[in-house]
């Protein structure tokens, strides 16, 4: 978050589902909660949501249109605002007083650090004629992450004619084009998802200029303020500190240890091995079993609930928004979770978190400002024959979006700007992939997962199974993900004097394995480009912290309170007041190497072949 946005926070029901079997399946008021059908409300606008969650999830295109230009609007103004002489004197002149200083709590020191490391990065300290340029590169960067953004999830479309008649079905119609807005990858037919990749990645000319007119004013800017590249820029403050994943991460796609795991996890994907079916797994995993599943879990582990309550008319922008109030059992409320969870028309098709109103002490009243945050799914609506049923792969993404929910909540800092997941990007999505252990846990999965219909539990052997699966291809994947951090990190180091198509195919080769497929531009729809510009590894690089803080504090027991409340304690308490690499070590009682971030990130893909030899012989 840049400095003046710090600055100017800094300044101022129930209808039961029940289905009559011979068994009845009942559940607790969170879980009724989510499992019924929806009863019509007004469609209002909640009057909290800021704009940038407007512009995402609002039914009405009007409402979505406003909200993005209140975007653009009030970010020129801000970078403006960033390059403000008079509000950084101020701020140099109170960190450079020592007996002010040594006067302020941890909270507001580091809070005053990160403001002018934030002006510092914005150009403060130039003149003013280069100032003013510094101010109208990030004017132009905002204009230019609107267009790619938006650019990047636009279908492509093609002439009917090119495409066979059998195939047409399976794409948008649109006269005598059809539109193709995505890869089909869960296509079972080989054709659509070869049609699919080839029209959805072919190159715009438009966007492909827009991409180089970012980069380029990324570096510029970047070296306007003094740094070597804007990969530089952008991890100062971060667990990474500086760009050097090619030497980290790329020793790691070259160790033999993921080669080695991808031939072992082909021989058990050739054998029929933890080939699991979806629809085997859903009618265990009805939407209120799961809510159920994670209420008992944060009550065990921090001795949290979640409490299903109405929303008054007009708090919620559609009938199907729950609202949940998260309470402590000693502390009270802390605050309130609003579940979008389900498909309607012009929502987009991507699970998020949107903090909405931040927590922070209130020095006027001496309370506590409650955090107010809406996670955002995908899912299928209930029916009348049965709830809303998940796959394990919804299943898990819940549970992922619920941790960056319940990092909101549970932080407990003095300043809203620094609440929760607004902290180092490459530390803000441990708590969710930590989540997703708990997700695919027999011991924390056993208390939730029965059938809808029977109240049966789900086998333990299908739980393990499907824990192997996912590391059947996981090699794979983790190779993709060195790919695409690899990739961005070239993208803003030094200018390469290459096209990025031929970066792109550079660092495939290098990096993956699976050829270049030509005509393609697989890079105009890497839109993390915009919010994760040089930061992509951070994926990598939270998930071996999530790898290690499991292993170490909850392998032994998921349920355990005592390091639930230490994970509280060192982790989720601090958001972004506390350096991140401080929270894990804090976690884990120690320092980690770049060799365990490795270490942990292998391991990950070892096949249990207990497993396999038991499916074997079943």
């Amino acid at each position: 978050m840049s400095a003046c946005k710090r600055l100017l926070h800094f300044v101022k029901h129930r209808s039961l589902w029940t289905h009559v079997r011979r068994n009845v399946t009942t559940w607790s008021p969170v879980g009724a909660a989510f499992n019924a059908a929806h009863h019509k409300r007004p469609n209002y606008m909640f009057s909290l949501l800021q704009a940038d969650f407007v512009k995402v999830a609002h039914p009405d295109p009007a409402f979505r249109e406003a909200a993005e230009k209140a975007c653009i609007d009030i970010g020129t103004v801000v970078e403006k605002l960033n390059t403000n002489v008079e509000l950084c004197k101020s701020l140099k002149i109170l960190l450079e007083s020592p007996d002010i200083v040594a006067q302020l709590d941890p909270d507001t020191r580091r809070v005053a650090e990160l403001f002018m490391f934030d002006f510092k990065i914005s150009g403060i300290h130039l003149d003013d004629k280069l100032r003013k340029e510094a101010v109208a590169l990030h004017v132009k960067l905002l204009d230019l992450n609107n267009e790619f953004l938006v650019g990047s999830h636009l279908p492509n479309r093609i002439a009917s004619s090119a495409i066979p008649e059998h195939l047409q079905p399976h794409f948008a119609d649109e006269g005598s084009f059809i539109q193709v807005g995505g890869l089909h990858a869960d296509s079972p037919n080989d054709l659509v998802r070869e049609i699919a990749y080839r029209i959805y990645l072919y190159p715009n000319a438009d966007l492909m200029e827009c991409l180089d007119e970012l980069l380029k004013c990324r570096y510029k800017l970047a070296k306007l303020v003094g740094y070597d590249s804007y990969g530089h820029r952008a991890l100062k403050g971060t667990m990474a500190k500086t760009p050097g994943l090619r030497g980290s991460f790329g020793t790691f796609k070259l160790s033999g240890c993921v080669c080695h795991t991808i031939s072992l996890n082909t021989i058990c994907f050739a054998h029929g091995r933890y080939n699991t079916e979806p629809s085997l797994y859903s009618p265990y995993l009805s939407l209120g079993a799961c809510m159920e599943g994670l209420n008992n879990l944060f009550s065990q582990l921090y001795g949290v609930s979640l409490m299903s309550e109405h929303a008054s008319a007009g708090e919620v922008w559609s009938e199907d928004v729950r609202k949940l109030a998260v309470v402590h059992e000693t502390e009270g409320l802390m605050g309130y979770i609003y579940c979008d969870f389900f498909q309607r028309q012009d929502k987009p098709h991507q699970d998020c978190h949107f903090t909405i109103r931040g927590g922070r002490q209130c020095q006027e009243t001496g309370q506590y400002q409650l955090p107010v945050v809406v996670l955002m799914l995908s899912l299928p609506h209930p029916t009348k024959r049965a709830p809303t049923l998940l796959t394990p792969g919804m299943m898990e993404n819940l549970f992922h979006e619920m941790g960056h929910a319940m990092h909101s909540m549970l932080g407990r800092t003095r300043y809203q700007h620094v609440t929760g997941t607004r902290c180092a990007t490459d530390f803000a999505e441990v708590p969710s992939i930590l989540m997703e252990y708990f997700a695919t846990d027999y011991r924390v999965i056993s208390q939730f997962a029965r059938h809808y219909e029977t109240g049966q539990p789900l086998p333990e052997n299908m739980v393990a199974r499907l824990c192997e699966s996912k590391k059947v291809c996981g090699a794979a994947d983790t190779q993709l993900q060195i790919f695409y951090a690899v990739l961005d990190q070239i993208y803003h180091s030094q200018p390469q004097n290459h096209t990025t198509t031929d970066i792109l195919k550079e660092m495939q080769q290098k990096y993956y394995g699976l050829p270049y497929t030509q005509n393609t531009a697989w890079q105009l729809r890497f839109s993390h480009l915009i919010g994760y510009g040089a930061k992509y590894y951070s994926y990598l690089m939270s998930r071996a912290v999530a790898s290690m803080v499991w292993k170490q504090c909850f392998v032994q027991d998921p349920l355990n309170r005592d390091m639930g409340e230490r994970y509280r304690r060192q982790m989720l308490a601090h958001g972004g007041a506390k350096e991140p690499m401080l929270m894990v070590e804090g976690m884990l009682q120690r320092q980690p190497t770049m060799e365990d971030f490795v270490d942990a990130l292998v391991s990950e893909l070892n096949l249990n072949f207990e497993t396999f030899l038991m499916d074997s012989e079943s």
